[in-house]
């Protein structure tokens, strides 16, 4: 679960760099990206606290900007190891005082704590977001049980977003939260926010209100409890109150507070950990994975598009050419081929030029003589296939457009595919041309082996087989005159003549006529299904289906749905402080 949460809050990051900063959707991707680091930290605690059996005691006193978390953090340690400053954003690293325990007993935190680099406070730049403090308190204090006490910068400014991440892993170590707020800051939305986000993890909580000023405490105290409400389910915590002192500028501790630490340490039940993960996992899992299974959802309708796309030219293939009347000469060829082995006189020595040069164009079979490659020509179903495939890149683009105007939630989706669609045009046709005459070559030994059935056929039909030889016609002068009148012959061309003509009916009124249909028919169905196959499934749809694949990563989440179902079916038995994870 954790290497999958960290994948997808990655994603998320990638993908909030090329939306909108402004939109809905960056604000509602910000809140997600906050939500799975508190999640990647919570399950990190979970394994800190599997490492160690009595952990030491975690306290973190987190608030907005310029509440005076770091005075309230002097005066709880009692020294002013924690640096003030007037000036907004002042702290911006977290900075952990070990109070009564040894900075030995802290060296998991550094596991915890992952990327972020342990210094000492000397060592801190505010150029640098990295990286958290640690060092020991250089006296007990009366006022905290032993601890590591956590001072924490603000998360609500304008340049908190850089070192956020850092106040969200403080956060979710924490046991014990200590919320600093001002007369000034106590309302504000980011406040609440941020304490409803972390009423899942179930930390006694206290809240000191800060620089107040007599006479002003009891109507803040009542605003408290209402936005405490408003915003959280779990009952009002304990509110210490800090007047301002304007002389020496530090807040004075109440004695009746003095052990209001030592009371919440009782609360802390580390044995629910593991229940209180997975149920933030449950809360927010489905917001999560929203845009993955729109992204899932985008790739299948593209995969429907494409394969209604390619039935329709299947459809347009099927019309223009194997069921024309005009166009069709496969099996033109087929008997082409049968009268070469049957040996027709006159027939058999320019027909088996005929049948080598079947890819030629008309006017090149009076050209025989030439030695190009079949491949140079083109034949009349080639031309179509080639039409076809282009309106078949045509007609997806129109697709894509109107997709990218009507899917708002994926228009980026969209967008990036179109543009991967136009520059992969030239070689997506390409690639379908070469496969076309690879096909329409390779495809003559289909025409082959039908004339074969044939033949064998009209060897059981010995009358007809001997009729067809006994045909005597002129042959070479009848083809002779079409190629000087026309510049040229082609296999339809053929047909037309008197002597075709005669052999055909022959053929086609005899005894083999039906058989002559079934084999037509297979040969049709057979040239439908290595089209399909070789050059719309294996060249055209797998090029669309593979251009999701060449998008920007920071386009898209990229997370499959086996990479889904799989952190889905992680187990979910509990270990002594949280989740069996792998």
């Amino acid at each position: 679960m954790l290497e999958f949460v960290t994948l997808l809050r990655q994603r998320y990051q990638a993908v909030l760099l090329q939306t909108n900063d402004n939109s809905a959707l960056a604000a509602t991707f910000r809140q997600r990206i906050e939500q799975l680091i508190f999640t990647e930290a919570f399950i990190r605690k979970g394994q800190l606290l599997e490492a160690r059996s009595k952990p030491p005691l975690q306290i973190a006193i987190i608030g907005p900007t310029q509440t005076g978390k770091s005075s309230v953090t002097n005066v709880l340690l009692e020294s002013d190891i924690a640096g003030v400053s007037p000036l907004a954003g002042y702290t911006v690293h977290p900075q952990g005082f070990c109070v009564e325990v040894s900075l030995a007993a802290c060296q998991n935190l550094q596991n915890y704590f992952g990327r972020y680099q342990q210094l000492i406070p000397e060592q801190l730049s505010k150029h640098r977001y990295d990286c958290y403090a640690l060092a020991e308190s250089s006296q007990p204090s009366p006022l905290l049980p032993p601890c590591v006490f956590w001072d924490t910068p603000d998360f609500d400014s304008i340049d908190s977003d850089d070192y956020k991440e850092g106040v969200i892993r403080t956060i979710a170590l924490a046991d014990i939260v200590v919320l600093v707020v001002s007369k000034e800051k106590y309302a504000d939305q980011s406040v609440w926010e941020m304490m409803s986000t972390i009423e899942a993890f179930k930390q006694p909580t206290l809240i000191c209100l800060n620089k107040l000023s007599v006479g002003n405490e009891e109507t803040i105290l009542q605003s408290l409890k209402e936005k405490w409400a408003a915003a959280r389910k779990d009952a009002f915590p304990t509110v210490v109150p800090l007047l301002y002192e304007k002389e020496t500028g530090i807040p004075q501790w109440s004695a009746q507070y003095s052990d209001v630490f030592f009371k919440l340490a009782r609360l802390v039940d580390h044995r629910k950990h593991g229940q209180l993960q997975q149920a933030f996992v449950n809360q927010h899992w489905q917001h999560w994975i929203e845009p993955i299974l729109a992204e899932h959802q985008a790739e299948q309708d593209w995969h429907a598009l494409v394969d209604s796309c390619i039935e329709q030219a299947m459809s347009e293939y099927q019309r223009d050419y194997l069921n024309h009347p005009r166009h069709y000469d496969t099996f033109q060829k087929t008997i082409i081929e049968l009268l070469v082995l049957l040996e027709v006189p006159g027939f058999a020595k320019v027909l088996s030029k005929i049948r080598r040069a079947l890819t030629w164009p008309m006017r090149q079979v009076a050209q025989m003589g030439k030695t190009k490659p079949p491949e140079m020509y083109a034949t009349q179903e080639l031309s179509l296939l080639n039409q076809i495939g282009e309106h078949l890149l045509i007609q997806i683009a129109e697709q894509l457009l109107e997709k990218n105007a009507t899917d708002r939630e994926q228009q980026l989706w969209w967008q990036s595919l179109y543009r991967l669609l136009r520059e992969q045009r030239r070689q997506i046709l390409q690639d379908f041309n070469q496969a076309a005459i690879e096909y329409h070559l390779n495809f003559q030994q289909d025409v082959q082996n039908s004339a074969q059935k044939l033949y064998h056929k009209l060897q059981q039909q010995p009358l007809l087989l001997n009729t067809i030889r006994a045909t005597r016609v002129t042959t070479d002068a009848v083809l002779m005159a079409l190629v000087i009148h026309t510049g040229g012959i082609g296999v339809s061309d053929l047909f037309l003549t008197p002597a075709m003509l005669s052999i055909t009916s022959l053929l086609t009124e005899s005894a083999v006529g039906s058989y002559m249909n079934k084999v037509e028919a297979e040969l049709k169905q057979q040239q439908l299904l290595t089209v399909k196959k070789q050059l719309f499934t294996q060249i055209m749809q797998q090029a669309f289906f593979k251009l999701p694949e060449l998008m920007i990563q920071q386009n898209r989440f990229a997370i499959s749905p086996a990479q889904l179902q799989t952190a889905q079916q992680q187990p979910r038995a509990e270990k002594r402080y949280g989740l069996h994870l792998f």
